[in-house]
């Protein structure tokens, strides 16, 4: 039976493919699949994939598909998927050694979701940054996210998980959205009946020069501020059907909501007006927690004046 799927989204990933694909196929992978697929790459990461393949055919099972975004991708992946179990990987990212052989053991134990960490590395793989967060035994989805909301910045990144597959059953990244992983993570989190976090830094993040200073059509911008708000929509939407606690509830409204408004400093003034109207139209102001002055002043100034909130932060 095979445990573990490893889904390996791929759009033009160049060279680094191969770092990515090395980092998986030298690892411990008896009842393990690891599935490449091409979502429409213009490059040579098609040829990279079916050379690998080539070398390991019953380790790697390659997809190719017209390009349609990595939600979709990812969504295809968990379709073909035969493992109890799934892992991402982006293909511009790899994996530290080791790693499937450590998570197989909590694999073992039948736990839902197995957080580790991430560290942020350049292209000689040294390390920029270790990103922490929240460490923490066995425990169910909405413990596990409630500590997570406040002390965790990559909380909605799937790549930092181990997920059993059924948690995807009725539960898909949105399709042609911006932030999918910001309107889905979260949401898996909260239907575990058990997590665990590790302090292992087994994903490796690659920062090049291209992605710390990429610059991006405006457009994409606006529609990314957009589709978060359509994320917010569907959690209050999911809120509805599940039984959840008043104070996951709290913390899930606030959680998407600090979010949010921290997205409209990427708007330009003419546009800034339009989604201040948005976020009033929701309330989603009333959302903000106060057990402190300074959650108090923040929220004060925030139901008086976004934009002055805005130049603050």
């Amino acid at each position: 039976m095979c445990k573990l799927s490893i889904i390996v989204p791929i759009y033009n990933a160049g060279d680094n493919l191969k770092k990515c694909l090395e980092s998986i196929i030298t690892q411990d992978l008896e009842e393990t699949e690891i599935l490449a697929i091409n979502d429409g790459s213009t490059d040579n990461s098609g040829e990279i994939v079916k050379k690998y393949e080539k070398e390991n055919p019953k380790k790697i099972t390659y997809y190719e598909k017209e390009n349609t975004g990595v939600a979709d991708t990812r969504n295809f992946g968990i379709s073909k998927a035969k493992g109890k179990y799934i892992l991402f990987i982006d293909s511009d990212d790899f994996i530290s050694e080791g790693l499937i052989k450590e998570l197989k053991t909590y694999i073992e134990q039948d736990i839902d979701i197995i957080k580790f960490k991430l560290k942020r590395v350049n292209e000689t793989g040294e390390i920029l940054e270790k990103v922490d967060g929240a460490i923490f035994d066995k425990c169910d989805g909405q413990t596990a996210f409630n500590m997570l909301c406040f002390s965790d910045v990559l909380l909605d990144s799937p790549c930092i998980y181990v997920f059993k597959r059924e948690l995807f059953k009725e539960n898909k990244f949105k399709v042609n959205t911006e932030h999918e992983d910001f309107g889905l993570i979260p949401l898996i989190i909260l239907k575990a009946k058990s997590i665990i976090s590790i302090n292992t830094y087994g994903y490796c993040y690659l920062q090049t020069n291209g992605s710390i200073t990429r610059n991006e059509d405006y457009s994409k911008t606006l529609k990314k501020v957009n589709d978060t708000l359509l994320h917010y929509d569907n959690m209050l939407e999911f809120i509805n059907k599940e039984n959840l606690k008043e104070t996951t509830i709290k913390n899930l409204k606030t959680y998407y909501t600090n979010a949010i408004i921290l997205k409209l400093k990427e708007l330009k003034k003419e546009d800034l007006d339009i989604y201040i109207q948005k976020i009033r139209k929701r309330n989603m102001v009333d959302n903000i927690q106060v057990n402190n002055m300074k959650q108090f002043v923040k929220k004060l100034i925030l139901r008086i004046n976004i934009k002055l909130y805005l130049k603050l932060k």
